[in-house]
């Protein structure tokens, strides 16, 4: 299947994991030779893909579509066309030539014994498919190539799924020209062998889910032991997530001072669970954690709907919070809302999204929004002066330290900790001031603590090995067994396979 890969596609697949992986593909030090980096870069993408099939139950393999006018479309279909044509001109030269022909035929009939099973049919293809034989009635002109197109079609109805029995009958309508029904011909095949790689897969993910943890770990730990400073970045992160914390539980440090060996520690899970916090606000210029290299198009995301969501209820709350009775409780003004200011809102992660523009917007449409429901139950529309005050408080949402902003960010940040740290929190029991977002904000919050917990049990030695390095290499003093305990914990906080919250 690795070979396969150059040639398609996931159906979510967006920038490539690998981009996270740098130190793969571009370490020039002299400890690591030119076969181990193939080596780890053929690991990755073993990774990669084992972890999508695992993770994603839609993931599927599609035919690879190259950008319209890139150089490598440009190529592709030079070298396609100079085949047919090629093709076309042997068959109609006097007397005609069969070398490609007869190439086409060999690699026709490879393809169709690859996807038979039973021995009776594999005989009958190569017996209908002779090589020999087309030779030798090549030499006497008297190649029947409807004849063979015929049977290959035939054959094809019997091993193609029956998506493709449409693709199938158009092929046996073609007969006025050979050159283009073989071009046709191929183009079946590659439908049908994507499907076949796709059949394969849908079996394969329940093996594969059986022995998840333990392959992606093995397959991880020949890139760290080969790749020189392979967990570069997750070192960084879960550093960064320590020094906060110790921080955090050692307040009196920033003024008064504490000996280094004397200093409190967090909890190893409690490091681990705010470094994934951490990745809710993460900088996108920024790379990801080696560890988390096989979910970067997911968290970013989640990341992007997190923050447009963070948005819409911080808009909401302003316009309940500055109408008040007259709108509470209809629910179908509610949904009109949050939907409107989500179109609105749509692109608010882009570089080039005009914030304060959009809000604009968005306060014109709502003031529309609520004096059309408030005129059909007989109340009063909104006054001028009402119109202008809400627009300006949406306005100011641009501003980092607006109140609400705060408010809404913070009220995020409780509940992903929540789900996150508590064993039996429930997705759909959030917050007040985000019940607007209730639905979307649950099934975000499953999305990330499914992932966050898969992690878990993949990379804990990895994690654990980390965090004895940053703790033990940073005392002045022989580890204690109490700090050894807080390590420990750092195993039994990840779930075990089979646990819901997975």
């Amino acid at each position: 299947m690795d070979s396969y890969l150059d040639s398609v596609k996931s159906t979510t697949d967006q920038d490539s994991p690998r981009d996270s992986f740098p130190s793969v593909a571009s370490s020039s030090t002299p400890n690591i030779t030119m076969d181990e980096v193939v080596a780890s870069a053929k690991d990755l993408s073993n990774l990669t893909l084992a972890h999508e099939i695992i993770v994603n139950p839609s993931f599927a393999l599609e035919p690879l579509d190259l950008p319209l006018n890139s150089f490598g479309k440009l190529a592709k279909d030079i070298v396609h066309s100079a085949f047919w044509d090629i093709l076309e001109s042997q068959l109609n030269h006097d007397p005609p030539q069969y070398k490609f022909a007869i190439h086409l035929l060999k690699d026709i009939r490879e393809i169709l014994l690859s996807m038979s099973r039973p021995i009776w049919l594999r005989t009958q293809i190569t017996e209908a498919l002779d090589i020999d034989l087309i030779h030798q009635q090549a030499e006497n002109d008297a190649v029947d190539f409807q004849g063979l197109a015929s049977y290959i079609i035939t054959t094809m109805g019997k091993l193609c799924a029956p998506a493709r029995d449409e693709e199938i009958k158009k092929l046996g309508t073609i007969t006025d020209n050979v050159v283009t029904l073989f071009k046709e011909i191929f183009r079946v095949l590659d439908l049908m062998k994507l499907d076949m790689l796709n059949f394969t897969i849908k079996n394969l993910r329940p093996v594969l889910q059986k022995q998840a943890v333990e392959y992606e770990r093995a397959t991880f730990q020949n890139i760290v032991d080969t790749v020189p400073n392979a967990l570069a970045h997750t070192t960084s992160w879960i550093k960064s997530s320590l020094e906060e914390l110790v921080l955090t539980v050692n307040p009196t440090d920033q003024t008064h001072g504490q000996a280094e060996g004397h200093k409190a520690l967090p909890a190893p899970s409690r490091i681990i669970d705010n470094a994934f916090l951490h990745i809710l606000t993460w900088d996108c210029s920024n790379p990801l954690p080696e560890t988390l290299m096989t979910d970067e198009t997911r968290l970013w995301e989640i990341r992007r709907e997190l923050q447009q969501l963070q948005a819409v209820n911080a808009v909401l709350l302003i316009v309940y919070s500055a109408v008040g009775g007259p709108i509470q409780g209809v629910s179908s003004l509610a949904e009109r809302l949050k939907r409107t200011t989500s179109v609105l809102l749509d692109g608010l992660h882009s570089a080039d999204f005009n914030l304060e523009a959009a809000l604009k917007g968005a306060s014109t449409q709502i003031c529309c929004e609520l004096n059309k429901s408030l005129t059909e139950r007989k109340y009063p529309s909104l006054t001028q002066t009402l119109q202008a005050s809400l627009t300006g408080q949406i306005c100011s949402l641009t501003q980092k330290d607006n109140p609400i902003r705060t408010l809404v960010e913070e009220r995020i940040q409780q509940y992903f900790v929540c789900l996150i740290t508590k064993p039996n929190a429930k997705p759909e029991q959030v917050p007040a001031g985000l019940t607007a977002i209730q639905p979307e904000l649950a099934s975000l919050g499953l999305k990330f603590t499914g992932l966050v917990n898969y992690n878990k049990r993949v990379y804990e030695p990895f994690y654990s090995g980390i965090l004895r390095k940053l703790i033990f290499g940073g005392m002045s003093h022989t580890p204690t067994a109490c700090a050894e305990s807080h390590l420990e914990s750092c195993r039994s906080s990840a779930p075990q396979f089979g646990d819901k919250r997975c």
